[in-house]
């Protein structure tokens, strides 16, 4: 029986080098290869591979180990050798989504300055892959959004392919980000007004600022995307965290606001990844809980697909190409549908298409670790990294303003990628610095 163990090991170890150099290249662009064991000397002689051919590397490791490594630990309970869901170990689904994300970065603009159709082909072949894996009967989503990053995630057999579990119960997520002014709670992670405005209308599917949406000045939170109330905590919410019984008053000197050490600038507070029933105040027994980190989940490889689809079909979001049976309007929605949310209008322009599907996927993907990487892959981070918005709340008699801050940001071209750091350059003169650093 351990050998079986020992047998899936090699296939895990070349996940996670195939893994690790996702995370170079994406980050980096051309990074030092290997696929052997380094002596120091020759270490230090390497020059930077292109990113093309890590890219095609990865794509190639995932190919090679998808039907060796063990295809789903659950289905091994009882054998000595796998004794629990295994949850935390690269499977098969596992492999596929690293080959899918992987394809989609590698024919996104910032690597694919060509837009070389080829590229987005296999992107769309590689995600379609990893959803023709589930049951196309089933519902593969989890039916509540939230559940996602619950304290029992892992336990999830459904959407969530591969995550990374905390060795031990903490409340240092919580600590961070639980709302100023509340015991042992530093404010941390506030979300932006600017994120806030991509939560469209309910009924409409309109955005806040879009004619005919709904939305009123005066009650700005209500009718919005549900999603919206699962992952921020907003001014006069009740029971965040569970336990708290005073409505949250973020607005300018309010209990949680500003000018209070630590309150928030934004106007708002993040419940993504928070456990509400930890208590940090002196008496609680509850302090503590698991938390579990999702590196891949089903939902963003519908998004994945969608967008591949798009760009290979000549940016047509409605056309279903016969080799997929399927559109980039039909994929993108998946997740809205979980959310209780319209679905995109039919004969939208390319443009507003896109605009649509990239406030969709800062949405149901939000403080998951993708949108820093979606800008700087799509190549638009003039567009959305150069200011952020913020929501300056003042209590108004017995009611509120509400009034947009815009705030500057400084971007400049060269932090597509991220600097080659002196030290190794020193270590290693071959390795040339990114341009600009």
């Amino acid at each position: 029986k351990q050998m079986n163990r020992y047998n899936n090991y090699q296939y895990e170890v070349r996940f996670l080098r195939a893994y690790f150099y996702f995370n170079l290249v994406r980050q980096y662009g051309a990074v030092p290869f290997s696929d052997h064991m380094l002596e120091a000397e020759e270490s230090n002689t390497l020059t930077r591979k292109p990113a093309k051919e890590i890219f095609d590397y990865i794509i190639s490791e995932c190919d090679d180990i998808k039907n060796l490594i063990v295809e789903d630990y659950s289905a091994l309970q009882g054998n000595d050798a796998f004794p629990s869901e295994e949850r935390g170990r690269a499977n098969k689904r596992a492999v596929l989504a690293l080959k899918a994300r992987a394809a989609l970065y590698a024919a996104s603009p910032l690597f694919n300055p060509t837009n070389d159709k080829t590229l987005w082909k296999r992107a769309v072949e590689a995600n379609k892959e990893l959803i023709d894996d589930y049951d196309p009967s089933a519902v593969n989503l989890v039916d509540n959004y939230s559940s996602l990053w619950g304290v029992d995630n892992y336990k999830d057999t459904r959407e969530i392919i591969f995550s990374r579990r905390a060795n031990k119960e903490t409340s240092t997520m919580e600590s961070y980000n639980f709302p100023a002014g509340l015991s042992g709670s530093k404010g941390g992670n506030c979300p932006t007004q600017t994120l806030v405005d991509a939560y469209e209308m309910k009924e409409t599917g309109l955005a806040w600022n879009e004619q005919g949406s709904g939305y009123l000045e005066s009650d700005p939170y209500e009718g919005r995307d549900p999603r919206f109330a699962m992952t921020i905590a907003r001014n006069g919410e009740t029971g965040w965290p569970i336990w708290n019984t005073e409505a949250l008053e973020t607005y300018q000197n309010g209990a949680n606001g500003e000018p209070n050490t630590g309150g928030t600038p934004t106007g708002y507070y993040l419940k993504k990844y928070c456990q509400g029933d930890i208590d940090l105040r002196d008496n609680s027994t509850k302090k503590v809980a698991y938390h579990t980190w999702v590196t891949f989940r089903l939902g963003e490889f519908y998004l994945n697909y969608a967008e591949a689809l798009f760009r290979y079909l000549d940016n047509d979001p409605y056309k279903v190409d016969p080799e997929f049976g399927t559109s980039a309007n039909d994929m993108v929605y998946k997740t809205r549908k979980r959310a209780g949310m319209p679905a995109f209008p039919a004969e939208m322009s390319a443009d507003a298409w896109w605009k649509k599907y990239k406030n969709e996927r800062m949405v149901e993907l939000a403080f998951e670790g993708h949108r820093f990487w979606d800008v700087r892959r799509w190549k638009e981070a003039d567009k959305h990294f150069t200011s952020i918005d913020e929501m300056k709340i003042t209590k108004n008699g017995s009611g509120f303003a509400y009034t947009r801050n815009t705030v500057n940001r400084q971007w400049d071209d060269k932090m597509y990628l991220f600097p080659i750091p002196r030290t190794e350059i020193m270590k290693n003169p071959n390795l040339e610095q990114n341009p600009g650093w």
